[in-house]
């Protein structure tokens, strides 16, 4: 595969950054992140894509979509991990050159960052990896933007530190995501401060994950549970914090997705939960 061409010349060192072809930050509009968690099979993700594409333009809303090659961090050792990250890649570039979207997948060790570089806008660092070091920086090199998200252990103001990891490398199109804090066993709470909290502290855009923080690890037993219920109610607030991005995984069938269906939201149901969280973001930042 030959490397994309990118040109991030228009990136800040500052709250405004370049998401794949998209400004994302103070005074631009809200983008929203979509997708699968896991690739399924092929046919089925670029359906779901072009699915998404479709929604996202009706909504008149910039869109990248997400999905992930590889789920290194299943609860149990006998849940589907999704195709690995050759046959993933292969797949994320069909859906690029059939779809014609930006992509962001995530990555779980520094050796996977180039690979990933050659097909995707967007490297996402998940939740339980955000302070490692190696991960961080072999992602800045690549000349993708970063998406970190927020470790349900960390306190906002902490992601300066792994904002500057990126930053050491030369990187500056970083987005940090907040996706719920660890409350207890199998319950996580969201506190949206830490959405002001982190533009403040580390200068950055911020996202919300709609759709994580209504997890339960672990509160299955052997899998994850969530209460998708409360996706459309954290969105909202979410919009209304000033979120300059949202995060949403969604699936045609959630309860028989191969990865986090108790979370995901319909496909059906983002049609009307966009209208309105465009709506008040539009007054957010007409209020600014």
């Amino acid at each position: 595969m030959a490397r994309k061409s990118r040109k991030h010349a228009g990136a800040e060192s500052g709250r405004v950054i370049q998401l794949g072809p998209y400004r994302c930050g103070d005074g631009q509009p809200m983008v929203v992140i979509a997708g699968l968690c896991v690739i399924e099979t092929p046919d089925h993700t670029v359906r779901i894509a072009g699915r998404l594409k479709t929604i996202l333009e009706t909504a008149g809303i910039p869109f990248i979509f997400k999905a992930s090659f590889d789920k290194a961090n299943r609860s149990s050792v006998n849940s589907y991990r999704g195709p690995g990250i050759v046959e993933g890649l292969h797949i994320l570039e069909r859906v690029r050159e059939e779809v014609g979207v930006p992509i962001l997948t995530d990555i779980h060790a520094a050796e996977q960052a180039d690979s990933a570089a050659e097909v995707v806008d967007v490297i996402q660092i998940p939740a339980f990896l955000c302070r490692q070091t190696d991960l961080l920086r072999a992602a800045a090199r690549t000349d993708c933007a970063v998406n970190i998200k927020k470790g349900q252990f960390l306190a906002p103001e902490d992601m300066i530190n792994a904002a500057e990891k990126v930053r050491s490398a030369g990187n500056n199109n970083i987005l940090l995501t907040e996706r719920g804090a660890s409350f207890g066993y199998h319950h996580l709470v969201v506190d949206f401060r830490s959405l002001p909290i982190m533009r403040q502290t580390c200068h950055l855009p911020v996202c919300f994950d709609a759709t994580h923080s209504v997890q339960e690890p672990g509160g299955l037993g052997s899998a994850t549970g969530g209460r998708r219920e409360f996706i459309p109610i954290l969105a909202r607030a979410a919009a209304a914090a000033g979120a300059d991005a949202l995060f949403f995984e969604v699936h045609d069938n959630p309860d028989r997705a191969l990865s986090d269906g108790p979370n995901a939201l319909p496909l059906e149901a983002l049609p009307a939960l966009l209208d309105v969280v465009r709506r008040i973001d539009e007054m957010v930042r007409l209020g600014k």
